[in-house]
């Protein structure tokens, strides 16, 4: 059994519509400068392990009550076990859903083959060009545009619910890439630009950004939906619980 280092019983933040359990798995491939989950990426060994039991029980007492179980990290897609801990949660009763960063779509394609994931939420850290993509995600694959956009074709064609989003970052996004973003995901139903909050970030750094103001996000929004109108703007700088 995989390890989970983080359990928030009950939110109605990570999964629109639903009332849900968020699970947090260790490690990420990515180090995005602004992430909120330092030591989850960097050392997960210091957070406490949380007992499969534990969650377990707690959707057991509350069958019926809880919609979902959704499954971030980190980057999910890193774990061997992340079929079998899916299986365990659809055998609980309870709906699936995924956070990734898209790196990895062979395992992306393969986990989505098994049927237990019932809604993807995809990240889209940059505009798709390898500059951007490597500067808001901390690394330097060559080829991690391609198996990104891969990731995205796998999510179209799946026929599994599914939503792309990007947290926006001040000094890394602004009008220009939002647009460029959604104009690569023109046709989808779903882009949800994040706001960014300034705190425990990976790079400390970006802990003194300002965010960017509801009236900056509301004009990058209009640009997003020029390409793709259900875009939408989630949540607040306060509210956010991964990026």
């Amino acid at each position: 059994m995989l390890e989970i280092k983080g359990f928030i019983p009950n939110t109605m933040l990570d999964w629109e519509g639903m009332l849900a359990s968020t699970v947090f798995l260790p490690r990420c491939n990515f180090r995005c400068p602004f992430c909120q989950n330092a030591e989850l990426v960097l050392h997960p060994e210091r957070l406490e392990t949380v007992p499969f039991s534990v969650i377990s029980d707690y959707l057991r007492d509350r069958s019926g009550w809880v919609d979902g179980v959704c499954i971030t990290g980190g980057e999910p897609c890193l774990h061997e076990g992340l079929p079998g801990l899916c299986a365990d949660f659809r055998a609980r009763g309870v709906k699936v859903k995924l956070d990734t960063n898209g790196s990895l779509p062979g395992v992306l394609e393969s986990v989505l083959a098994e049927g237990d994931i019932d809604y993807v939420s995809m990240d889209i850290k940059a505009p798709l060009e390898a500059g951007p993509y490597r500067i808001a995600s901390g690394t330097d694959k060559p080829d991690l545009v391609d198996l990104v956009r891969r990731s995205i074709d796998i999510l179209r064609s799946s026929g599994i619910e599914h939503e792309f989003r990007t947290t926006v970052v001040p000094l890394m996004h602004g009008p220009s890439e939002v647009a460029r973003i959604a104009q690569q995901l023109q046709g989808e139903k779903r882009f949800i630009l994040q706001h960014f909050s300034p705190r425990d970030t990976l790079d400390p750094r970006f802990s003194s950004l300002r965010p960017f103001t509801e009236e900056d996000m509301q004009a990058m929004l209009k640009q997003a939906q020029q390409y793709v109108p259900g875009a939408t703007v989630r949540g607040a700088p306060a509210s956010m619980s991964n990026q």
